[in-house]
């Protein structure tokens, strides 16, 4: 035992030795080592090609004004090198931009090199080039694979070390990542992912970035490399070695959207669990995915079948607002964490029960202080636990912070920040359209022949979502379905995504995939004619996977086999006929969604514009709504088709895919899953797509959509995301970090009533009190209604002290209502208020 105990001690001093001398950034066991200084650190994700740069400088204060120390971000290879040995690093690219943004905002930067980035993001963030590399395999022990693997990592580390943006530079990034989420790969290849795992950590090791790098879900990450945790929840994680800190690298806020699939959202309550919980067992750093989750414009969504809007349901949503009340209860307990940072780094705690299923983790310095997190795991009843001769009054599934082990400060589900409701506001309606008519069939420019399908990647290389396969069946006239019998039936099996089939330039039908399973068949009869007919079949990527092994491997597109049953001979093969293809549209190749090729064309404009009618362009001009309220293309009348302004592409859209799934209520408390907390149940997974306000001109913003299947131009509208209302649902007694503030100083004797605190958006006021209840009032935020306990003053209140005001603050508490209710009840106040 003595002799374990030795060994411990001194694998204890090498790890506070890791990256010591000269460097500025650290570890050990408690934590990342600052310039000295051990830190509980709060990250959060935020991408800087998921919004504009013009967005960036707020998206990054909201999250400083929201406790947090670290941004964190992917590196996107396929952005930065779009073609094999040509780089941009412009505009949403502009990474060293968007550091040193950081960096002026006094935060730091956790820098996900990778260069795989999985995040939804198309091909995961490789440039689909990478797939004709000539013997290539990808994420595996690989020459070709890993010689462009290491020449871009250290490309990026190089640019980043010549501005100097390492912390050991003097600037803000302290961690860096190489690959990402490769345990589950390194597992399923084997010995040769276990070798190439090895390789990408001594390679990024020895770029000498003077910081920690950090391999997350690698329960084999090499020293020095820290391996970290991504989930739901990560209290259960140990690092692989005693002398490396517990790092959660992705605290996933919710989960992406897909096409067709429900809305995910995430209850505050038990996210802020989740991270008091990582916390109260030795966790330091935990990093939101997403803090902001922004927007996947052009065709950068993944999936395949991930929605342009890649809001996450994260604390600042796709259109850089706060989402109430996520936003401000997680800035309440980084705040209350805080508060416990200097015992929480200095020792592990010591855990005692309380109950059954409840339990405290003590933290205590040798400077004296004492920090306490008591924890309730009972999903459905309330308990009443007794610690440092107090009682303790715990809610179902929570944790109570006590910075000093006697006072409570905060509780995960007691939410004391207001929540909002949103609206979207139409700005611009009625606009005037223009139509013009795709081709049905693969134009003959640039086409070309073969005996045989192909796959729609290798053939693409992903420069448009579509494909054209078109084929002759010559019919004899001596068929019998052609004298009354039944119609022929085809019968096409493709790879995904989606397929719209036409026989002699008429729609036929069309098939579709889904997030789950994207591979299609497409089956029915179809009218043919004596003599030659043309079946053109035009397949739609929508988005090329971001995860699995042998990327190289994918495929898409109409892969067969594609037959004719019914006929006089029985089953016709059409599988290796000759095939014409065209890559694209032809309103691609004139660049109809420019302003220079939009005028290349003839439109069709006023009664006779085109509608609900598959594979059409419409065009329209508008001017830009005055303020500077986030804006968004309303498409709930569209079918599915891409949507660019001013010749930028929003992205993907299909309002016509509705959602299906189980969208009932949803309890915060419980083991949290992606499909858990669900809306839009019924309706179009994402009806609105975010418009850029720096993309607008202040007059004549030309907006072009490519409408594939068929919808009516003229329901769109451009509404403006706003306030309607916001509510605030405090107990009569909760607690709150003020109030603990102030006991602590000894200016009270016992704790304070809390405070309602309301606030609309900037340039709104609170124009009228929607709801208002001191007492046992019931529901949420927007359906709040009265129980049986009431004061009936509680309206009075708020129409003194906010009626007319941008904020208020009304203490919780009887006076200010006209007196007590119901005595010996514990009360509580419900609040909606109207922003205007």
């Amino acid at each position: 035992m003595g002799i374990k105990l030795i060994m411990l001690n001194v694998l204890l001093l090498l790890g506070s030795w890791v990256f010591s001398g000269t460097a500025s950034v650290s570890y050990d066991h408690k934590a990342i080592i600052v310039n000295g200084q051990r830190r509980i650190l709060i990250s959060g994700s935020v991408h800087y090609p998921r919004s504009t740069p013009e967005m960036w400088p707020g998206i990054i204060q909201k999250a400083k004004e929201g406790g947090v120390d670290v941004i964190q971000t992917y590196v996107f290879w396929n952005g930065h090198e779009p073609q094999q040995g040509k780089y941009y690093f412009e505009g949403r690219y502009d990474l060293v931009k968007f550091v040193k943004l950081v960096h002026h905002a006094g935060l730091y930067v956790h820098l996900r090199v990778g260069p795989y980035a999985c995040a939804e993001w198309n091909f995961g963030g490789f440039p689909v080039w990478l797939k004709f590399v000539p013997g290539i395999s990808f994420r595996t022990d690989n020459g070709p694979f890993k010689a462009a693997m290491q020449k871009f990592t250290t490309k990026i580390v190089n640019m980043m070390k010549a501005e100097r943006l390492y912390e050991t530079q003097g600037g803000p990034i302290i961690l860096s990542q190489i690959e990402n989420e490769y345990g589950p790969m390194e597992w399923e290849l084997g010995a040769p992912g276990k070798s190439y795992a090895q390789w990408a950590a001594k390679m990024a090791v020895g770029l000498n970035t003077g910081v920690p790098w950090v391999m997350c879900k690698q329960d084999d990450a090499p020293d020095p490399i820290i391996n970290a945790c991504n989930g739901f929840y990560c209290d259960y994680f140990s690092p692989n070695k005693p002398y490396k800190p517990k790092i959660w690298t992705e605290a996933w806020t919710a989960w992406f959207t897909g096409f067709g699939n429900p809305v995910p959202y995430r209850p505050a309550e038990d996210l802020a669990f989740a991270v008091a919980k990582f916390i109260q067992k030795g966790g330091s750093y935990i990093n939101y995915y997403m803090y902001h989750g922004g927007t996947n414009f052009g065709r950068t969504a993944g999936g395949p079948f991930i929605a342009t809007s890649y809001d996450y349901d994260a604390p600042v949503d796709e259109y850089g607002l706060l989402r109430q009340p996520k936003w401000g209860h997680l800035k309440d307990l980084h705040r209350a964490i805080k508060l416990c940072e200097p015992a929480l780094v200095s020792g592990d705690p010591t855990v005692t029960a309380l109950g059954r299923q409840q339990e405290a983790h003590v933290f205590r310095s040798k400077s004296g202080s004492c920090a306490a997190f008591l924890a309730n795991y009972d999903q459905h009843s309330f308990a009443t636990v007794s610690f440092a001769n107090r009682h303790y009054n715990l809610p179902p599934w929570s944790i109570s912070i006590l910075p000093d082990c006697k006072n409570t400060v905060f509780n995960t589900a007691r939410i004391g920040a207001q929540s909002a409701q949103m609206k979207m506001t139409p700005v611009s309606r009625g606009l005037p359209w223009q139509s013009f008519n795709e081709e049905t069939a693969a134009y003959e420019d640039n086409g070309f022949t073969v005996v045989g399908l192909l796959e729609q990647i290798n053939t693409t290389r992903d420069v448009s979502d579509y494909l054209w396969y078109s084929t002759d069946v010559k019919i004899d006239p001596r068929e019998k379905f052609l004298r009354g019998g039944k119609w022929p039936w085809l019968t096409i099996m493709s790879a995904g995504h989606a397929l719209h089939v036409f026989v002699n330039g008429q729609l036929v039908g069309t098939a579709i995939g889904s997030l789950d399973r994207p591979k299609l068949t497409f089956s029915k009869a179809v009218n043919l004619r004596a003599g030659v007919n043309k079946i053109s079949l035009l397949s739609i990527a929508v988005g090329l996977p971001n995860i699995g092994p042998h990327f190289e491997t994918w495929n898409a597109g109409v892969l067969g086999p594609v037959s004719l049953t019914g006929l006089d001979e029985g089953k016709r093969d059409l599988t290796w006929q000759k095939w014409s293809y065209k890559v694209g549209l032809k309103g691609e190749a004139l660049s109809l969604h420019s302003l220079s090729g939009s005028s290349s064309v003839e439109w069709v404009e006023g009664s006779l514009v085109a509608q609900r009618q598959s594979l059409t362009w419409y065009k329209s001009t508008f001017n830009a709504p005055a303020g500077n309220d986030p804006l968004a293309l309303d498409l709930n009348t569209m079918g599915k088709g891409q949507v660019w302004i001013n010749g930028q592409s929003l992205g993907r859209y299909w309002p016509g895919y509705k959602a299906s799934g189980n969208c009932g209520a949803c309890n915060y408390a419980g083991l949290f899953n992606e499909k858990k907390c669900l809306s839009n149940c019924g309706e179009a997974s994402q009806r609105w797509y975010h418009v850029p306000r720096s993309w607008l001109y202040p007059t004549g913003n030309l907006l072009v959509l490519f409408e594939e299947s068929g919808g009516e131009p003229h329901g769109i509208s451009l509404v403006k995301r706003e306030v309607a209302s916001v509510c605030a649902d405090i107990n009569e007694w909760q607690p709150q970090l003020v109030n603990w503030k102030m006991q602590a100083s000894g200016k009270v004797d016992k704790p304070l009533r809390p405070k309602a605190h309301l606030s609309c958006a900037a340039g709104q006021k609170i124009t009228s009190i929607k709801f208002a209840s001191f007492g046992t009032p019931q529901g949420v935020c927007g359906s709040f209604r009265e129980g049986s306990c009431h004061a009936f003053h509680s309206y009075d209140a708020f129409q003194r002290y906010c009626i007319g005001q941008n904020s208020c603050s009304v203490p919780v508490t009887p006076e200010i209502f006209g007196g007590d209710p119901c005595p010996r009840i514990m009360k509580k106040l419900s609040v909606e208020v109207i922003c205007s």
